[in-house]
């Protein structure tokens, strides 16, 4: 790709990296919105994003091709996963590494029918050892047959998972290099895909982040962006972190950038963490429609996009609904997602005779926003739902609890929308209410502001947001790698003397 072509935003020089653990089929917001991120820097700043993937999925192509037909990949933005990039590519032959079968076993699987194997099509492309839910051994093979990889995880007692290596084989499926975990492995593939050139590497998903803040590279800036709340409390703005949030908050420093969706959690941050240079905010950005004639929609058909789950609280929406609708018979709400929660909220909606549809999972669901005069979000925390943004672009007025966070961030209580006390239902239904007895005037005025109101978050002002920071990331970096070199030259130079 041409990078100076059509290029509205100037971004620093450098590869972009985008990091996630996998693409799962119904993905939700944080792969919708890292997705949407690369799209628009390939579309406004003409930089090629490389999307890079760490699970071992089997049919990646599929998916390749899937994601491209729906345009959620667009030219420029390729999807890359290590196990299929090591399928095609070969270990650097000046590579430094080393090989030590003592230390890292390479002890390769037969055939054996316990062994569980994944396919692409008629090729095995992985056989794994398992003892009950403990996998204790995957190796990887290329489409020819040959092995690819060994990964153990009991080398310190056969059959107890435990520490763990892995070795990479050539095309012969003979050892060439082997790690200590896999950690040091994914660095190498880092390197082998940078190739020491100036990169920026934006990691999405946590399993990524915590792997991420050991790559400490001069050439590779690191930027974590968190999606959701970090807090273990729901509801609330306890200072307590969630446990799965401990490896990025306890190492801040880790990451040449941190970057949270919304000054109300960047403010919460500061006060658990002290302040740091090295936390920004940059909201999630979207491709707005531009200004024009309202199109008409009927007062009293809600949408709710939200996999069905204990954390998105669909339920809750079922009753506000339910409570409304006695006084609204005009009132409906469809609702697009699935989850493990399906069957309880289909038993609340069939308890409560709730005029509420459960639509499933649909890709394209959030193109149904504009047809949709309001949108309900009842979750116990978020970072900045790029629902809220999508829905008020298009004039569908958001009805949310106000949690931690988002939605404070974004409604004006009355001026674009509704915020209500978290988890209380009878709140949102008293809210409905109110909306539903709006004059046509009062509903006009309320759809134009939540439209203004999302404009602060179009993907031009977002991706100029993105090069400021990705600039002051580089500029941080740039600083403490030079004051890192002279304190170890100063430390040889006295050693010497």
């Amino acid at each position: 790709m041409d990078e100076t072509q059509h290029a509205q935003v100037a971004f620093p020089a450098g590869r972009q990296f985008a990091l996630t653990w996998g693409i799962p089929d119904d993905f939700g917001g944080m792969t919708s919105a890292l997705l949407h991120r690369s799209r628009a820097i390939v579309r406004l700043a003409g930089k090629p994003v490389d999307l890079l993937t760490f699970d071992a999925r089997p049919d990646y192509p599929s998916v390749d091709a899937a994601l491209r037909d729906r345009g959620e990949l667009i030219d420029g933005v390729r999807l890359v996963n290590l196990w299929d990039w090591f399928r095609d590519n070969d270990a650097a032959p000046d590579d430094p590494g080393s090989l030590d079968l003592v230390k890292h076993p390479f002890t390769p699987l037969g055939a054996d029918p316990a062994y569980v194997s994944t396919w692409r099509g008629e090729h095995e492309l992985s056989r794994a050892r398992v003892d009950g839910d403990a996998t204790l051994q995957v190796d990887y093979f290329r489409e020819d047959g040959s092995l690819l990889a060994s990964d153990r995880r009991d080398i310190d007692q056969e059959g107890a998972a435990g520490k763990r290596s892995v070795v990479l084989c050539d095309r012969e499926g003979e050892p060439v290099r082997s790690w200590s975990g896999v950690w040091a492995f994914y660095r190498y593939w880092l390197d082998a895909l940078r190739q020491r050139e100036p990169s920026f590497m934006i990691v999405d998903s946590k399993p990524v982040a915590a792997f991420m803040a050991t790559y400490q590279r001069k050439r590779a800036v690191v930027v974590h962006v968190v999606h959701s709340s970090h807090l273990a409390e729901e509801d609330t703005e306890s200072a307590r972190l969630k446990a799965s949030r401990r490896p990025v908050f306890e190492n801040l420093e880790g990451y040449d950038a941190v970057v949270l969706l919304t000054q109300r959690q960047k403010a919460d941050v500061e006060r658990l963490a002290g302040v740091r240079d090295n936390v920004v905010v940059i909201g999630n950005g979207r491709e707005l429609p531009p200004a024009g004639k309202e199109e008409p929609r009927a007062i009293g058909d809600g949408i709710m996009l939200a996999s069905l789950t204990t954390r998105k609280r669909v339920d809750h929406a079922v009753r506000a609904i339910a409570t409304a609708a006695a006084g609204h018979p005009e009132l409906s709400l469809d609702v697009y997602g699935d989850g493990p929660d399906r069957d309880h909220v289909a038993a609340v909606v069939a308890e409560l005779d709730a005029p509420v549809r459960l639509r499933g999972h649909v890709p394209d669901a959030r193109e149904l926003l504009g047809g949709a005069s309001f949108l309900l979000l009842t979750s116990t925390s978020e970072g900045l739902p790029l629902v809220l943004v999508e829905s008020m672009a298009v004039g569908c007025i958001p009805i949310a609890y106000d949690i931690p966070y988002g939605p404070a961030d974004v409604i004006q209580p009355g001026k674009n929308g509704y915020l209500v006390p978290a988890g209380d239902t009878d709140a949102v239904a008293r809210a409905l209410d109110d909306f539903l007895m709006l004059s046509p005037r009062k509903v006009a005025r309320l759809r134009r502001n939540a439209r203004k109101s999302a404009q602060q978050f179009s993907d031009l002002e977002i991706t100029r947001l993105w090069s400021r920071e990705l600039r002051a990331a580089a500029a941080r970096k740039a600083a403490a790698w030079a004051a890192r070199e002279k304190l170890a030259a100063e430390k040889k130079q006295n050693q010497a003397g």
